[in-house]
């Protein structure tokens, strides 16, 4: 068993069917965590939970859309009390402000930041009663606080769980619980492939969903060590992690020389 162990803790993770969620899911059993997982794919929140199975105790899967808090209250009732609660569901989108459209908008806030909410407000409450630790990650991005203009939601989005997540973090230190932001760069998942680009539909919509693919797979930063980012961060409590070199460099442009970085979100994105 891989130090350090999580035996006799239960984690739970959002958005575990693919990606981030499951390389994250995968790390926590492999050191004994019971790993609950939710996806609004069932078949692959499943198939997450059986990898999970082989390598720590039994783990369970769920369909749940985050985007919807009385799914999330059930999800919650259902589960119980964890330990460790992973809110890592999200969605990509590529567009300006004024391109975007309101739908465009309101799906990736829904996912994005209120799905990260809704996270929170069903499991933090009883963490915190309990009164006997854990921590709650939420996963923005390095568009957190590095903006683009081509993506407008998508920034805002993981901009205001950076903030709502510091904010919880001081609400929650009294009752033991810390709260960890994750930010990862370029990471090569399939939310290239499911992204969505205001504008684009049909076969142009494939194509760039195609070139973005291509495009961070060649960077070549796996999701695996992103969960080890992620375990990292609930051992050690660590509020911020930026995660790849281009998250931290933007970090560290966005402090230094905030001019600098509003000339950055200038360019496009192609």
């Amino acid at each position: 068993m891989n130090a350090p162990s999580f035996a006799g803790r239960v984690a739970v993770i959002t958005g575990g069917g693919s990606g981030i969620g499951r390389a994250t899911a995968l790390a926590f059993a492999g050191r004994g965590a019971r790993v609950v997982v939710c996806d609004v794919d069932l078949d692959a929140a499943r198939r997450t939970a059986e990898l999970a199975s082989l390598l720590g105790p039994a783990s369970e899967a769920h369909q749940v859309d985050v985007a919807d808090i009385q799914a999330m209250e059930a999800f919650a009732a259902e589960v119980g009390v964890p330990d460790i609660l992973v809110n890592n569901a999200g969605v990509g989108h590529v567009g300006t402000f004024l391109a975007t459209t309101e739908a465009e908008w309101r799906r990736v806030l829904d996912v994005n930041l209120w799905g990260v909410i809704h996270g929170c407000r069903a499991f933090g409450p009883a963490m915190a009663q309990r009164r006997a630790g854990g921590h709650i990650v939420n996963v923005a991005s390095a568009a957190a606080y590095l903006p683009s203009k081509n993506l407008a939601a998508y920034a805002t989005s993981k901009a205001a769980v950076l903030m709502a997540s510091d904010c919880l973090r001081a609400e929650l230190a009294r009752s033991g619980i810390r709260v960890s932001v994750i930010c990862p760069g370029f990471v090569h998942t399939n939310i290239t492939r499911t992204a969505t680009f205001s504008g684009l539909a049909g076969k142009e919509l494939d194509t760039r969903r195609d070139r973005a693919t291509r495009q961070v797979a060649r960077r070549g930063y796996p999701p695996e060590k992103v969960a080890e980012h992620i375990v990292e961060a609930v051992r050690r409590g660590r509020p911020l992690v930026p995660i790849t070199v281009e998250a931290r460099v933007g970090r560290l442009l966005t402090r230094l020389s905030p001019a600098l970085a509003r000339a950055v979100a200038r360019l496009s994105l192609d």
